[in-house]
């Protein structure tokens, strides 16, 4: 059983119907939290809609003596996002922590994705982080507290092929939570991203035909989604008061705080710069600090812990 660390408090998880976010949730509501299950019961790619992921959900919570209670409105409008929290507040009269984690893919390469591929991952991810988040904003206000967990991806944070909707999105995601931490900390609000790792729906079209693929995804089949509840619930409590404004990753054993864009180097002309002499010498001077072309397994390149 987790710690209780958040006993007494009112929790928003989205896409709360399964993988990460149902295990965020089942943590949640074992450290004390009641909890709004958000899960439209879509596809991963957004098609189709059910409540009976939700409802699964919430049956585990009650199984483990927990509260809930569920919404199956959608992240991606303003209305509609509003409506999420305001089933929280009627339901339990508050609330205290929002992990937005809701999400959907649409994989394809750069120069073959459609506006609809585009609009419909925006939509969820960073619209819908952006709706929720504002519309919780409010409350967290007129209360002068409250916590918000946004799952951001290393496909953003580093790079993958094939995601550039995803990837956007997810980088967008963090700069949010750095803005919200910026603007709400006088309210006690703080604001924080997990990049997790897991096997899910998310990643189990990886392919997994030559020898090497097929160790990637036994390595990546270690990591169930329940490795990054407990950093969620650990961020969502007041035992992180003093965490704003982070990236962290959760890689099965392992928790990773990331960087953030800083000045690397710089070079400096007493005369100002002309295109000729940047190519000559100011370029030439920062190459050597040039980040590279990476993707995520590339950086991750150790097997998890």
């Amino acid at each position: 059983m987790t710690q209780r660390l958040n006993e007494g408090k009112v929790a928003i998880v989205t896409g709360a119907g399964g993988g990460i976010g149902r295990e965020i949730a089942l943590a949640l509501a074992d450290s004390g939290a009641r909890v709004l299950i958000n899960d439209i019961g879509v596809s991963l790619q957004g098609e189709g809609g059910s409540a009976s992921p939700a409802e699964e959900t919430l049956g585990l919570i009650r199984q483990r003596g927990g509260d809930g209670a569920i919404n199956t409105d959608s992240v991606s409008d303003w209305d509609s996002a509003r409506r999420i929290v305001s089933s929280a507040i009627d339901a339990f009269g508050r609330v205290d922590i929002v992990v937005n984690n809701a999400g959907i893919l649409r994989d394809t390469i750069f120069h073959k994705m459609s506006a609809e591929d585009w609009l419909s991952v925006i939509n969820v991810h960073l619209n819908g982080s952006f709706f929720v988040s504002r519309a919780a904003a409010e409350h967290f206000r007129a209360q002068n507290s409250g916590a918000f967990v946004h799952m951001t991806s290393t496909s953003g944070l580093i790079g993958n092929f094939g995601q550039a909707n995803y990837s956007a999105a997810k980088l967008g995601i963090v700069a949010l939570s750095k803005s919200i931490a910026l603007d709400m900390q006088r309210y006690n609000v703080r604001s924080n991203c997990i990049a997790p790792f897991a096997w899910s729906r998310m990643t189990d079209s990886i392919p997994a035909e030559t020898p090497e693929q097929k160790a990637r995804v036994e390595n990546l089949q270690r990591m169930t989604p329940d490795k990054n509840a407990p950093l969620a619930v650990y961020l969502a409590s007041d035992a992180a008061s003093a965490v704003n404004g982070q990236v962290f990753a959760a890689r099965n054993h392992e928790i990773f705080l990331m960087s953030q864009s800083r000045p690397l180097r710089s070079v400096h002309s007493d005369n100002g710069w002309t295109p000729q002499s940047i190519a000559e010498h100011g370029m030439p001077a920062l190459r050597g600090s040039f980040m590279d072309l990476a993707r995520s397994p590339d950086v991750f390149s150790w097997d998890p812990i």
